[in-house]
């Protein structure tokens, strides 16, 4: 696909304003998470003992990272920056496809989930989040007398 080197690519600037108004309506925090497309990518999972987060966010700065725990609500939110125009100021992107800016994640993990046990790694640009379910609702064998 041809794609023009001018910042002034009509049918570039009109796909991701449809990018962008789609992810604007496709707000659904559950489980599974928000619809394909937002930033950072999720995958969420879990065991029986655990819920596995996996946030796919590579070149944002671990500083910049924020992880909570509210409410049965987990919200993963930070920043990453532009590459272009670090160096100078006068920079001009002609093509840029890589979103940057603040982002912020929300899902609502199930009720047996522990907000006292939760464990956060940052490595290889994929934040890994393991929130424990509490020990009552972890399934156990009952013995017969």
């Amino acid at each position: 696909m041809y794609r023009s080197l001018f910042p002034r690519d009509m049918f570039a600037e009109m796909d991701r304003l449809q990018r962008e108004m789609q992810q604007a309506f496709d707000l659904s925090p559950t489980i599974r998470g928000f619809a394909r497309n937002g930033f950072p990518a999720l995958n969420v999972g879990g065991t029986p003992q655990s819920i596995e987060v996996y946030a796919f966010a590579p070149g944002v700065d671990p500083a910049t990272l924020e992880v909570h725990l509210e409410r049965g609500l987990l919200s993963i939110a930070g920043e990453r920056k532009s590459p272009i125009g670090q160096a100078d100021a006068k920079a001009t992107a002609h093509i840029n496809e890589r979103f940057d800016g603040k982002f912020r994640r929300v899902v609502t993990l199930p009720d047996d989930a522990d907000p006292d046990a939760v464990n956060a790694q940052l490595r290889d640009g994929v934040l890994h989040i393991t929130v424990q379910r509490r020990a009552s609702a972890q399934p156990r064998r009952i013995t017969i007398q």
